[in-house]
């Protein structure tokens, strides 16, 4: 039911045409690019989605194999540049033993996977599940389809199958030496049961899972072909422009559309219960008639609201009844007996996800039919959301899971899709909505804001015997309608509760509450602010008990994982040589989504309040490598993303309305701002693979502010850093 065209601006100008034939206005030099594609796999296809037919050489829904030899593996996660639509493959085509050059990669279709009982798993690329929560059924997928084929030539040979092996391809039966390719027995394949599944391969026995292979997506992204969710163009399709309330939790009043009168292509103006949607005949002129509208909202009790009050609710916040999630010893006891006791109180904003690619979808709903063009981290949940939206069953909705420019939590729900279904719904034909920059950062569902409160206690060695941490924060679940087990849910004190230093008496507690900012998932979660806070003040606590802060962490582990990481992170950083006056390093480490990180970073203060961040050392475990250049890919982009909100991010809140509306004053790292950054994989084995996407963002803000304390002996506690007057703080 409808098809991608090429992508095309409005004036024709195809975006790889741009790419390969673009010049300057002065009329600069032209340069063309082109990727070699023989020397890996086959690139991905510039459309990634799954045809929804079930192809005739299928050896299972994951596998088909052609005739020519050409293997197609089903990719059940999003390809958001974090390079799941590499890694995937890889996992799959370890155990298939193929030869890697055949391979080719589509997204797996979520409307067959809610027909067929969930055969592709969850289908949800958020918390960095790209490998972590499903290496084992990808690897026995190939596992399956290669013994399968192995007893489809056995069976031709009339052999036992146990004579026979799979190599590169083939499977060649080893008395005889006779051999018949994957493609000569693929529908033969397809028709044998096994009577039980293959053992998958362990890491000492992988082949190709550890290699640098070459991204897929590289070649079709970099030559303009890709196709992302804003590059959908389905036949007869309008386009739409939309607002939301700028006060959230407002809805709509009404609507003057006195201002449309004379402009052109204006098709219909859809008014939802908290948004208003423009359709027209081109992106441009939906969005110009959104401008015209005179729009009124009923902003109601939030409308009064600003960033000083929700600020002083989460202080106050702090001096609730907690709700305990970790207790180890009497952390009360030991604190008041103490001689002394340290004190902090720590604060982050709200932030914004502003992927590259604002949120945009197309949808097409028809009588018994919905089909919708989307970049989506959560292409099965996508699915669950547009059938509600829709009023259709699940198996009557249609996601075409394009690539994705950039997620961050951030495209796990799905708003904009929500006003594209009423859209063509009320015109009765595609549409396309695009949000611009202002809306996609107004209708954001932000990084909660948050405080936590520290107490410590330290021993006559200096190491300490108490820590009481107190967590005040907006509950992501309650924002999103889920439920929260016992009034406390595991983001909200995620990288403080799961702590790995040896401390006998150990309290951890939180409250949940939230502000009328809707509230979501954010990179690296939870470990965003609280591996700030607490990090931060295990720093704190170095410094009061006189010790180096890379030995006080190491004194304090025994985790061979963690061990790992900070040893990396010494070594590799020089920690113990001297830097000049005014240039300081600082170390973080912790646990996040699965993996085992650490920063060091190196900053430079100048002018007492000038600071600019010269080198990032990154360090993780992530136990298994499946390909080491995505995952050093996302370590830097991690970190990028974690120096972005710690300089500059925050959302400011003034009659319910933030503030913060595009990149000029939503900031992120430019070019020549940013800072070196060097990553060392560390993997220490053991049963798991550790997740990859998020981790590298939780320590980049304490490694710089603790690297701020060495250059300055000013101690900041409270992000972002632009709001900092280091000259104003008291040294410590």
């Amino acid at each position: 039911m409808g098809h991608i065209d090429s992508v095309r601006g409005e004036n024709g100008l195809s975006r790889r045409k741009f790419i390969v034939t673009g010049v300057s206005a002065a009329g600069g030099l032209a340069l063309g690019f082109s990727f070699p594609v023989t020397a890996s796999a086959r690139p991905l296809p510039a459309q990634p989605w799954s045809t929804e037919a079930v192809a005739p050489d299928e050896i299972s829904a994951w596998i088909v194999i052609d005739p020519d030899e050409t293997i197609t593996i089903r990719i059940p996660h999003s390809e958001m540049g974090q390079g799941a639509a590499t890694s995937n493959p890889m996992l799959v085509a370890e155990e298939l033993e193929c030869d890697w050059a055949k391979i080719k990669g589509e997204f797996a279709s979520p409307n067959r996977n809610v027909r067929e009982k969930n055969v592709y798993r969850d289908q949800n690329t958020v918390g960095s599940r790209g490998v972590a929560t499903s290496w084992q059924y990808l690897q026995q997928a190939g596992a399956s389809a290669r013994a399968r084929l192995i007893q489809a030539a056995a069976n031709r040979w009339n052999v036992p199958a146990s004579e026979c092996a799979a190599e590169n391809g083939a499977v060649i039966h080893k008395p005889s030496n006779r051999r018949l390719t994957y493609g000569q027995v693929a529908a033969d394949a397809a028709k044998v049961k096994l009577d039980k599944e293959p053992a998958i391969k362990t890491p000492d026995q992988f082949k190709l899972i550890g290699k640098p292979l070459p991204r897929l997506d590289t070649p079709v992204k970099v030559n303009g072909e890709a196709k992302f969710g804003l590059d959908a163009k389905v036949p007869n399709m309008a386009y739409a422009a939309a607002m939301s309330c700028p006060v959230p939790t407002g809805t709509l009043a009404s609507v003057d559309e006195s201002g449309l009168a004379g402009k052109r292509g204006i098709v219909k103006v859809v008014k939802l219960k908290d948004a208003v949607v423009v359709v027209a005949d081109n992106t441009w002129r939906a969005m110009e008639g959104l401008k015209a509208l005179k729009i009124a909202w009923n902003f109601g009790p939030a409308g009064s609201s600003d960033s000083a009050q929700m600020k002083q609710m989460y202080r106050d916040t702090l001096t609730e009844p907690m709700i305990q999630v970790r207790g180890d010893g009497d952390a009360a006891g030991a604190l008041s007996n103490a001689p002394k006791v340290i004190e902090a109180l720590y604060e982050a904003p709200h932030l914004a996800h502003a992927p590259m690619e604002p949120l945009n979808a197309t949808a097409w709903v028809q009588p018994n039919r919905v089909d919708v063009w989307i970049g989506t981290q959560t292409a099965l949940a996508t699915l669950q959301q547009a059938s509600e939206a829709s009023g259709m069953k699940q198996e009557q909705v249609y996601i075409h899971n394009a690539y994705v420019g950039g997620g961050f939590g951030r495209r796990s729900k799905h708003d904009e899709m929500e006003h594209a279904i009423a859209a063509s719904r009320e015109v009765g034909r595609p549409v396309k909505v695009t949000w611009s920059r202002e809306q996609d950062i107004r209708g954001d569902r932000y990084r909660p804001q948050a405080a936590a409160k520290f107490r410590a206690a330290l021993g006559p060695d200096g190491m300490p015997i108490a820590v009481e941490a107190k967590v005040a924060v907006g509950s992501i679940n309650r924002s999103v309608g889920r439920p929260t087990e016992n009034g406390i849910e595991g983001q909200a004190v995620d990288g403080i509760v799961n702590s790995p230093y040896k401390i006998p008496n150990f309290y951890v507690g939180g409250v949940m509450k939230n502000t009328h900012l809707p509230v979501h998932f954010w990179r690296s979660v939870g470990g965003s602010q609280n591996c700030f806070f607490y990090e931060s003040f295990i720093d704190e606590l170095a410094h009061a008990a006189g010790k180096d802060p890379y030995q006080f962490r190491r004194a304090m582990v025994e985790r061979k994982d963690f061990v790992g990481v900070l040893e990396a992170l010494h070594d590799k950083s020089n920690w113990t040589s001297r830097l000049p006056r005014g240039r300081g390093r600082g170390i973080a480490v912790a646990e996040n989504h699965g993996s085992v990180v650490g920063t060091v970073a190196e900053v430079t203060v100048a002018d007492r309040d000038q600071i600019k961040v010269d080198r990032l050392v990154v360090a993780v475990d992530c136990y298994h490598v499946v390909n080491p250049k995505i995952i050093e890919a996302q370590m830097e982009s991690g970190a990028m993303f974690g120096l972005s909100a710690a300089l500059w991010g925050e959302m400011t809140v003034k009659d319910g309305q933030v503030q913060e509306l595009n990149f000029d004053k939503y900031r992120i790292v430019r070019q020549a701002e940013a800072p070196k950054v060097e990553v060392h994989l560390v993997p220490s084995g053991g049963p798991k693979f550790g997740g990859i996407g998020e981790c590298g963002t939780a320590t980049i803000a304490p490694a710089v502010v603790n690297a701020i304390f060495a250059a300055t002996g000013k101690r900041v506690r409270e992000l972002p850093l632009k709001n900092v007057k280091l000259s104003q703080l008291a040294s410590l």
